[in-house]
């Protein structure tokens, strides 16, 4: 997975000097669609059933659990070759996270909608992680994304150019410090604002960032990052040149561009039977 920083951009009216004219919002590019992933002819008969045995296994206990509480399978069980094949079966679908902090994880969505890779080397005293989970998103990056924030975030001294930002931190922390669970994200357009490049700026550094960053690529792509304010988060959508066309934060537990929908998983397990089925007719 790569890692990528979110930059505070200004983007809206007020935040582009001169008069430029009408500039529409361009397309964010093709929608990634599920493809089988490639599977590699060189391994032998024997980890190959083992990594068929592994992947029925999933796929069972996905039909077998409920999608809210999901479910996890430890990887490390497996020898190298066969954690490798189920790993190439598995693919890498649209959405990749990092954590950041002593528990260091990756985290990849496969081609099937939520079944996930999470992964941690075994350093720093750390024990290392592997394994499957299967459900809307991984408990532990919620986890890490609340950990060590805060209900208020601290308004800094303003410098000049700072307009409408100190409107918008007490906007959000009064959400973040009253949201309830399982409510609708509070979501404030900074692209919609009259706010300036200071404003941005001035609302970074008092957020400050979290300790998740996620890349989610089915329209272009979506880079969104944890804040230190509790259930906020700083979202932004770029086309396939890399232009970003909607900058927003939304206070919720996760926004909705990251977790896989029940629909998704649902369909992920039809799709992970119908591909259990080629590579065993392949054998």
């Amino acid at each position: 997975m790569t890692e990528f920083p979110i930059p505070v951009v200004g983007l809206g009216p007020g935040s582009q000097g001169g008069d430029e004219g009408l500039e529409l919002i361009g397309s964010p590019g093709e929608m990634a669609v599920f493809a089988p992933p490639r599977v590699s002819d060189n391994a032998s008969a024997a980890v190959r059933a083992a990594a068929l045995e592994e992947l029925l296994a999933l796929r069972d206990a996905m039909r077998a659990t409920d999608f809210a509480r999901g479910l996890t399978r430890d990887m490390r069980g497996l020898t190298p070759a066969v954690r490798a094949l189920v790993n190439e079966a598995l693919g890498e679908g649209e959405v990749a996270i990092t954590v950041q902090g002593p528990g260091r994880l990756r985290v990849q969505e496969t081609v099937f909608a939520g079944v996930w890779r999470v992964l941690r080397d075994a350093t720093d005293g750390q024990p290392a992680v592997d394994r499957v989970e299967a459900g809307a998103m991984p408990a532990a990056v919620i986890d890490a994304a609340r950990a060590g924030t805060v209900r208020q975030a601290t308004a800094l001294a303003q410098p000049a150019g700072v307009m409408n930002a100190p409107a918008i931190l007490a906007e959000l922390n009064e959400h973040a410090a009253t949201r309830l669970p399982h409510a609708p994200a509070h979501i404030v357009n900074l692209t919609l604002l009259p706010v300036t490049p200071e404003d941005l700026a001035w609302l970074g550094d008092c957020l400050g960032f979290g300790a998740v960053a996620i890349l989610s690529r089915g329209y272009g792509n979506c880079r969104i990052t944890s804040t230190g304010l509790r259930d906020t988060w700083w979202v932004q959508y770029f086309n396939s040149t890399d232009k970003l066309i909607l900058n927003t934060l939304e206070v919720t537990r996760v926004p909705d561009v990251a977790p896989a929908a029940e629909e998704d998983y649902l369909d992920s397990i039809e799709r992970l039977g119908e591909w259990i089925d080629a590579l065993r007719e392949e054998q």
